[in-house]
């Protein structure tokens, strides 16, 4: 019974600091870095409104384990500072009674993160990276309003505005680009508001007392114009997604094609050698030969990428327990209320040895070339050995 309660208060003691942890260092992730970031990409307030939800779920696998490390440095320093890890000890009950809630919370929040990855932040990505491209008429509004030029290469056109007041481009200047890149159409107006339809990808500019001059030189004025041009191939269209933005399912899926196709180009190499050297046989085998290794080549990295992402969703869902591990005797041992001290005594080694292991195995083993399992939860295994064995030693005395 007293092992049943002890468990269960230094449980909900975890919850309550981990979630309240969770709201703030997320919160100053998103408004530090991620918002900041988007305001000078040239997004405006409705769409960061918009991206913050979508936003959240990425910065959990990485704000969890944060997380849950400080919970139980401020929840077994606090104890141990009380004196009733002591009190505990001396009335014969094993440390381990203590630790359980912990690891308790660590292999819950391993299975949250496990869950996120499943769907969660793989669709949130993916919305994200289009939510952008949905409203593109507010996009260019804010690119004009805060850059003044609106150009890219991928459009036949540039447009140069003074000032942006509202839904009214003040001063703009038009111009219509040709093939080789050079203006074949200049136009300049007083004012001007542009709507973008995206249905038939089309941009309509509604141009207001000004000017047009084309690439013969005749000039034109007129009290009010439109010029419909193309909103651009790519701008809106969601594209193939990226390895991050797909479910577990797609994942494998898409290694399963991937196999497959290997599979395809082995035949081929093999056919095609079996051809070369005989009597009447083409000149340009060898040379075809060349291109399937290459191409083999190309699409067992492609299926190792796939391969690498979800061994990487993984070790950082298993991150969580592994820092619950070090967090834990660390803070008993610490024995003080002073939370911020042996928070940061964890942390700064955690992240100094963990994540770096964790980005220099991925890299490696998305080049194919070693075991991908040993390199990618590498970082784990360093961490986790270290929490057991300080564990260990908390829980045999």
């Amino acid at each position: 019974m007293y092992g049943g309660i002890l468990f269960r208060m230094i449980f909900w003691e975890l919850v309550k600091v981990f979630l309240l942890a969770l709201v703030g260092i997320t919160g100053i992730l998103l408004v530090a870095g991620v918002i900041a970031e988007a305001t000078q990409q040239g997004l405006g307030p409705k769409q960061i409104l918009s991206a913050i939800p979508l936003l959240i779920p990425s910065t959990l696998p990485y704000t969890i384990p944060a997380t849950t490390l400080f919970a139980v440095c401020v929840v077994y320093g606090r104890l141990a500072a009380d004196n009733e890890v002591l009190a505990i000890r001396a009335a014969g009950v094993n440390l381990f009674t203590v630790v359980a809630p912990a690891i308790m919370l660590g292999i819950a929040m391993t299975a949250v993160t496990m869950l996120l990855y499943f769907r969660v932040i793989p669709e949130t990505h993916h919305m994200l990276r289009s939510l952008v491209f949905r409203d593109a008429e507010e996009l260019i509004y804010t690119v004009l309003k805060r850059q003044g030029v609106l150009q890219h290469n991928s459009l036949p056109y540039a447009m140069y505005v003074k000032g942006v007041q509202g839904r009214k481009l003040i001063n703009p200047v038009f111009k219509h680009l040709g093939p080789d890149g050079r203006p074949n159409l200049v136009a300049y107006g007083k004012e001007a508001d542009l709507r973008v339809n995206l249905a038939k990808r089309v941009v309509h500019l509604y141009m207001r007392h000004g000017e047009a001059t084309s690439d013969n030189g005749d000039t034109a004025w007129f009290e009010e114009r439109t010029f419909d041009v193309p909103l651009g191939d790519n701008f809106g269209k969601q594209g193939v997604k990226r390895q991050r933005e797909m479910t577990w399912e797609e994942l494998h899926a898409n290694a399963a094609e991937k196999g497959e196709q290997l599979r395809d180009i082995e035949q081929d190499i093999a056919a095609t050698q079996a051809e070369v050297g005989q009597p009447g046989a083409s000149e340009t085998l060898p040379a075809h030969v060349e291109n399937l290794r290459n191409t083999h080549q190309r699409v067992r990295l492609e299926k190792v990428n796939l391969e690498v992402e979800v061994i990487m969703r993984l070790s950082l869902s298993f991150g969580c327990l592994c820092f619950i591990l070090i967090g834990c005797p660390v803070g008993i041992w610490f024995n003080r209320a002073d939370f911020l001290s042996s928070f940061i005594t964890c942390f700064l080694p955690v992240v100094i040895v963990y994540y770096p292991l964790m980005l220099a195995g991925t890299g490696i083993a998305r080049e194919g070339k070693l075991n991908p399992w040993l390199l990618v939860f590498g970082a784990n295994l360093v961490v986790g050995s270290l929490g057991l064995l300080l564990t260990w030693r908390l829980t045999r005395t």
